[in-house]
């Protein structure tokens, strides 16, 4: 049985795929702060093959423990969004880009042999070409994308036939966790249909590039099984269709109900983000099964089941962020 470390497993995208990975006969390791508390791995907590250790990725002696009799990592944890990102840009380096930095030599030192690292597809900043392909310049716009792109280089430096590297750039993702995020394109539009029948939309034109939170957990799991040479030092975007925040928000409206408003407001914030996820089906034949429209019905049922609640700060990146750091600046 091979052990898999997830760093931020108890986060939004963790929690879907920890339950995966023992479903596959891993035994699993979530290490995490649990600033968002452990509320997504509610339900297999009690299972012998997980471990979660609640701990800090800045610190290195946390990462020797966590990482002994580990033979791969799935790389998660960051401080994420850009708003989230401008609260504490010092601590957002030391998270994103120096503690990604360790933890890459001592997972090689302590015997790890594949590393997962989770970047963003909003590391090329606004491009005007039709297809925004792996081998485009990056020109990250903020300090969340800039220290994701500014730690590409050294995941795939550290590449080696005993330690094999891969950077996957997730687009925007999107549906149901029982560790929610509230403050992506996807996931709010269709809340705020729900529980107040109205979508205000900024804009409306700018492309927002999605991946459902099922597919990105689904393409962990598989890129843990890949032949090495297929992913050995190679970087690939992770998406679905592109479509504006208009369409998304109509999508919205089709599923939740016709009687949703949607408003269209004027903005100052015209970025529009689109990328090609060509190569990742090309080359590992991997490509999405489910669709915008299935992470909003996703949501919508979970809401109507009593699963979401609006009103929990855990949901929602910035708020939590912000009243961390209110008590505990810097959180050194």
């Amino acid at each position: 049985m091979k052990t898999v470390l997830i760093t931020g497993g108890a986060g939004y995208v963790g929690s879907i795929l920890a339950p995966k990975l023992l479903k596959k006969n891993f035994r699993v390791i979530v290490l995490d702060t649990l600033f968002f508390t452990d509320i997504g791995l509610e339900k297999i907590k009690s299972n012998p093959q997980l471990q979660i250790i609640e701990g800090d990725i800045r610190n290195p002696q946390t990462l020797k423990n966590s990482l002994k009799g580990v033979d791969a990592v799935i790389h998660l944890a960051s401080i994420s969004n850009d708003p989230s990102s401008d609260l504490d840009p010092q601590l957002t380096i030391e998270v994103n880009f120096d503690a990604t930095l360790n933890l890459i030599k001592i997972a090689k030192e302590s015997g790890v042999q594949r590393f997962i690292n989770a970047s963003t597809s909003s590391v090329y900043g606004i491009k005007e070409a039709p297809n925004v392909t792996e081998d485009l310049p990056l020109e990250p716009l903020t300090i969340y994308s800039k220290t994701k792109a500014d730690a590409e280089p050294f995941v795939l430096k550290a590449n080696s036939p005993d330690f094999v590297t891969v950077n996957i750039r997730p687009a925007t993702v999107c549906g149901y966790s029982p560790k929610m995020r509230l403050d992506l394109t996807v996931n709010i539009l269709t809340m705020h249909a729900l529980n107040k029948g109205k979508i205000t939309v900024f804009g409306g034109n700018q492309k927002r590039p999605n991946i459902h939170i099922e597919d990105i957990t689904d393409y962990y799991v598989q890129l843990l099984e890949m032949p090495e040479e297929k992913i050995a030092g190679k970087t690939f975007n992770a998406g679905y269709e592109n479509f504006t925040v208009l369409n998304i928000a109509q999508m919205v409206q089709e599923i939740v109900g016709k009687n949703v408003e949607i408003e269209v407001t004027p903005t100052n914030d015209n970025r529009s983000y689109h990328i090609s996820s060509s190569k990742i089906e090309k080359e590992l034949g991997l490509k999405p099964n489910k669709t915008i429209k299935d992470a909003v019905l996703d949501i919508k049922n979970a809401y109507e089941k009593g699963l979401l609640d609006w009103n929990n700060i855990n949901f929602y990146n910035v708020k939590k962020m912000k009243f961390i750091l209110e008590k505990q600046p810097l959180l050194s």
